[in-house]
């Protein structure tokens, strides 16, 4: 709990920045135009060069606090696959709609060459349960379950470290 809140202090610049850019919740952010006016993110969390991935992990860091709402796919709620779905198709990007699919869709990578924007899976028993995006450093970014928001994570969570499956990234 310490280390969330830790990270919340952390990110906190980067999170009011991108609500001050935010006209309206409903509407998809734009893409950033270069290097200019994209919010420099705050040290751990990687800024990719690829500018998918940028967007990737902009969009996703907007969705920060939207309540988790199951089967959800827009900033009204969102479950997990549906918070990947939406930053990646406001990229530029279909994936399919569940985890496991979502993981099916991508190249495996380790977590050590994992990138910001890639896609962390956790399993739950023996079947693919959740997806999250990686933000650099070991930090995610996800909807976690019923009563809670669109959060950032770790692997320093003990809970996330026993269920993860496997990183993967999303080619093409």
């Amino acid at each position: 709990m310490a280390l969330q809140r830790g990270l919340l202090r952390l990110l906190a610049p980067l999170v009011a920045a991108l609500a001050v850019g935010l006209t309206s919740c409903s509407s998809p952010p734009r893409a950033p135009d270069g290097a200019a006016g994209f919010p420099v993110p705050p040290p751990g969390i990687a800024q990719p060069a690829d500018p998918v991935r940028s967007q990737v992990v902009f969009t996703a860091m907007q969705m920060v606090g939207v309540p988790y709402r199951w089967g959800g796919s827009t900033p009204q709620g969102f479950d997990c696959s549906g918070l990947v779905q939406y930053a990646y198709s406001n990229a530029g990007l279909r994936l399919p709609r569940t985890a496991a699919d979502q993981m099916d869709a991508t190249a495996p990578v380790t977590l050590e060459n994992a990138q910001a924007g890639d896609l962390l899976f956790f399993r739950d028993g023996s079947r693919t349960s959740h997806v999250a995006i990686y933000l650099g450093e070991g930090r995610f970014v996800h909807a976690p379950s019923t009563g809670n928001q669109v959060s950032l994570d770790s692997f320093g969570n003990a809970y996330w470290r026993m269920r993860f499956a496997r990183a993967g990234r999303i080619t093409g």
